[in-house]
């Protein structure tokens, strides 16, 4: 009787924030025979290495997003080039990303425990988590049962959201993915952490800017006047997950056009006003935007594979 209230108390918690038990074949107990400690050591994996540098948070949530929004959620991403092939991670809008280092190391591991169970796809999704969990975030349930898939060309990056996308621009390129106007800024927020480089917003130095605070431009040019690489935090807590980002916007103080187009549109507006003054709604609703991310366009056994090696194909 006991078990069974406990069981009802669990499934009451995952109705009330939205998470199925199954998602398009996924499903919350997906390693509990096969590889029980998997997740906890992706976690340890995680926590050890964002220990060491918390910078690289940001990195495996743009893993996430980089891998999840070309093929789908499959680990596409963490392909190496072959004579043959150019893969996504040789792109030009991916040479920045960091974190393979951990995915890799979680992926040794598991596979002393349990070779050839652990999908590559299903750490990447396990490491975001735990990242934005690790740096002050929400943490969210995710499903496992993603498989790898075969496929990683270069070409195909040319569907990733440019930094110089406006608001109408990014909603449309979300929501034919499946995400709505919330869902965008939402995930938008993910910019709480980390850096972007004068590469991507110095065009918006060119010429005067009214959606832009004077002194903030000025701070964006002392940055760019060191060259493209330079780096610019997006908000005054780059290694904090929390809603400083919203408040950033709301100060004309976004860094790329992409960022500061969430504030000056008002199909966007409130949402970024909401989560400006209200952390925890951004927290619930990046939690159901993340949930949404990790289970886009998810590969299985037909259509994939386990690798046994992250880089390369079996």
């Amino acid at each position: 009787m006991v078990r069974t209230h406990v069981l009802s108390v669990i499934m009451l918690m995952h109705a009330i924030i939205g998470l199925p038990y199954n998602v398009r074949g996924l499903n919350m107990g997906y390693y509990m025979m096969s590889c029980p400690m998997a997740e906890q050591i992706v976690k340890n994996t995680v926590d050890n290495a964002l220990q060491a540098d918390p910078t690289l948070a940001a990195g495996l949530i743009r893993m996430l997003f980089h891998d999840c929004f070309i093929e789908g959620c499959d680990a596409s991403i963490l392909l190496d080039s072959t004579k043959d092939n150019t893969a996504e991670k040789d792109s030009p809008a991916n040479l920045s990303l960091r974190g393979y280092e951990i995915i890799d190391d979680a992926k040794a591991e598991i596979e002393n425990s349990c070779p050839g169970v652990v999908s590559c796809a299903d750490i990447i999704a396990m490491a975001a988590r735990d990242a934005v969990f690790w740096a002050g975030g929400p943490y969210y349930q995710i499903p496992n049962g993603r498989f790898d898939g075969r496929r990683s060309k270069i070409e195909d990056t040319r569907n990733l959201p440019s930094p110089f996308l406006n608001a109408s621009q990014l909603i449309q390129t979300f929501g034919q993915r499946g995400f709505s106007v919330r869902d965008v800024v939402a995930l938008s927020g993910a910019h709480t952490l980390g850096v972007a480089r004068c590469s991507s917003f110095k065009d918006r130095l060119t010429t005067p800017d009214s959606t832009m605070d004077s002194s903030f431009a000025k701070t964006l040019s002392k940055t760019c006047s060191a060259g493209d690489n330079t780096e610019q935090p997006f908000d005054a807590t780059r290694n904090d997950f929390d809603n400083a980002y919203f408040n950033a916007l709301q100060r004309k103080s976004g860094v790329l056009f992409s960022d500061q187009t969430l504030f000056n549109s008002p199909m966007t507006r409130n949402l970024v006003n909401g989560y400006a003054f209200n952390q925890a709604m951004f927290f619930f609703h990046f939690q159901q935007a993340m949930q949404k991310m990790s289970n886009l366009n998810v590969k299985f056994a037909s259509q994939g594979e386990v690798r046994q090696n992250c880089r390369i194909l079996n």
